[in-house]
């Protein structure tokens, strides 16, 4: 029987949603006008993927990032060419990094014109084509990339980046699709869904060994970063700390929420002297879906103390040097082994013996929230508004079922400190290393998420950097209403703190100038939402925050975007 044939544009759309895309996330481009006409053409239900398009490839990115953290679906991005895809590439980087599985398509075009047929325009071959292509350009932000280089390979191609992106360890996959492809009628087939590799599991022999070090330990500790992408999981790691009365740490540069931050076994989320306060004490050391427990990884533990890594990448492969040492390494699917590792352990520990060290642990978990109530107090009478003040009255309006993105530098530990009530599934960074891809994790968990509010929390220095117009467009455009909270201190102040850290009697400390820190004057933030159909206010009296942030959550619920601008003490008082 003759395979069944399709253009090649409407054959990548069927490729796509065989293989589990169900949304595509876009930025326009000339070359995919094929792909626009093949959207345009009546389908059947599910018979390709929804495509949103958005006015920026970082924002595009940014959004596919979001919306695959929040359901774990594989999402397809379609992107300008060479130019487009160095838009993207930090997005890409950081979607490698965070191993967020998603599938990049560029434009490009390989004849310029001199085959016959359609002609992609004199622009291509002075203006947008590169040495390599756009593949070439991004290879090292990706975990695969590749130039589809034959019509009748597109949909192999195609089922392939797919299989590849969701394969452990997860990540971006990058195809550039020739326009001229596009054109031309390809075979179909009559597949079946692409069929995804399962994640690797475990050693059952490690998962033994790691049970019997932790269960024999005096005074285990448990560190995890980004376990809070499987939710899940982090229900096994709430049952295996309850058996070893361990408590849980968060990292500085924390992804996720890890653990339940009102847990009695939740030790705060810091850097190394809150994670030698608890380790140092510690005999055995778990680092669970943990890249860098503290800074120099050399730093800690002390001599003897056991070192356990268990997670889909615990050697971090993408890392220039790994975070730590590791005395037991368990590779594999974190949530089967974490399970197994749960049940091993409750077969070692008997139930109700660790009582006592649970209740202690507890006494201190409680005496760090007194301490932190009472910090808040005064904070409340402090002037310019303090960000932990803010991290306060957003932790007593947040409604239960709100998804909270950050995008800061400076102002991430204190929200980390006072945002007790944002568990598991409910908290995302949306950076990573880079700035600008905030706005786009936000709306794109606002996709997987209609019917829940998402809050964005981000600097003025990390606003400046994001496609602020592109994004708040396709917040409008797609009505994607999101509560954007803009930390504004007027500058970077990341930026400052490393002169005087370094150069304590210098110029800069002794005249007080510092340059390239300052945002001044600056913007009215708010001022941009009305523009867009939605609600904006200036906040700069602590005790307007929480009617400020009552109004901007009321705004979303009704469907309108809102940005809060919050004014905190200058970086260059």
């Amino acid at each position: 029987m003759e395979a069944k044939k399709a253009g090649g544009a409407e054959a990548l759309l069927k490729v796509l949603r065989r293989a589990g895309v169900e949304r595509i996330f876009a930025s326009p481009g000339s070359e995919w006008s094929p792909l626009y006409e093949a959207l345009a053409a009546p389908h059947g239900p599910g018979e390709i993927p929804d495509y949103l398009s958005t006015r920026h490839e970082e924002t595009a990115v940014a959004m596919a990032s979001g919306y695959a953290k929040i359901t774990g679906k594989l999402p397809a991005v379609v992107i300008h060419t060479t130019v487009g895809a160095l838009h993207a590439a930090m997005a890409m980087r950081a979607a490698l990094h965070e191993r967020v599985p998603m599938v990049v398509l560029a434009g490009e075009s390989i004849a310029f014109g001199e085959a016959p047929g359609h002609d992609p325009g004199h622009q291509w071959l002075r203006l947008l084509a590169d040495v390599g292509g756009p593949a070439a350009l991004v290879e090292r932000c990706v975990k695969f990339s590749h130039g589809a280089n034959a019509a009748a390979l597109l949909p192999r191609v195609i089922e392939r980046a797919c299989q590849l992106a969701a394969a452990e360890p997860q990540g971006p996959v990058f195809v550039s699709v020739p326009m001229e492809f596009l054109f031309e009628e390809v075979a179909l087939g009559e597949h079946a869904a692409v069929a995804h590799v399962p994640a690797p599991q475990a050693p059952l022999e490690t998962i033994e060994r790691i049970a019997e070090e932790l269960s024999k330990a005096k005074a285990p500790v448990i560190v995890s970063e980004e376990l809070g992408r499987r939710p899940r999981a982090v229900e096994h790691l709430v049952a295996i700390a309850e058996l070893l009365a361990a408590p849980v740490l968060e990292t500085w540069n924390i992804s996720y929420a890890n653990f339940p931050r009102t847990h009695p076994l939740y030790a705060g989320a810091g850097g190394t002297d809150l994670a030698a306060e608890y380790v140092r004490e510690s005999d055995c050391v778990a680092l669970v879906e943990t890249v860098v427990p503290w800074h120099p990884p050399s730093a800690l533990p002390r001599p003897g103390t056991k070192l356990i890594a268990l997670g889909g990448d615990p050697l971090q492969s993408h890392l220039v040097m790994a975070g730590a040492r590791a005395d037991l390494i368990a590779a594999g699917d974190v949530e089967s082994a974490l399970a197994l590792l749960r049940q091993r352990l409750a077969q070692r520990v008997p139930s109700g013996t660790r009582n006592a060290a649970i209740e202690r642990w507890r006494t201190r978990h409680e005496e760090r929230r007194r301490a932190q109530r009472e910090e808040a107090r005064v904070l409340a009478e402090r002037k310019p508004i303090d960000t932990r003040w803010v991290a306060v009255e957003l932790d007593e309006v947040l409604p239960a079922d709100a998804i909270v993105v950050s995008e800061t530098i400076t102002h991430r530990r204190p929200l980390h400190r006072y945002l007790s009530h944002v568990g598991p599934g409910r908290f995302f960074e949306g950076c990573y290393g880079g700035l600008g891809t905030g706005t786009g994790t936000a709306l794109g968990a606002k996709v997987a998420m209609r019917d829940r509010p998402v809050v964005l929390l981000t600097g003025d220095g990390s606003f400046n950097y994001n496609p602020v117009l592109s994004a708040l467009g396709a917040s409008q455009e797609h009505a994607l209403p999101i509560l954007i909270v803009v930390f504004n201190n007027f500058g970077y102040l990341s930026q400052k703190r490393g002169v005087p850290t370094h150069f304590p009697d210098g110029w800069a400390v002794k005249s007080k100038r510092f340059a390239g820190t300052s945002i001044a004057p600056s913007p009215d933030y708010a001022g941009l939402a009305p523009l867009f159909g939605g609600y904006g206010e200036r906040v700069e009296e602590p005790r307007d925050v929480r009617p400020a942030l009552e109004r901007g959550l009321a705004a979303i619920a009704d469907g309108r975007l809102a940005i809060l601008d919050v004014r905190l003490e200058p970086t260059n008082a």
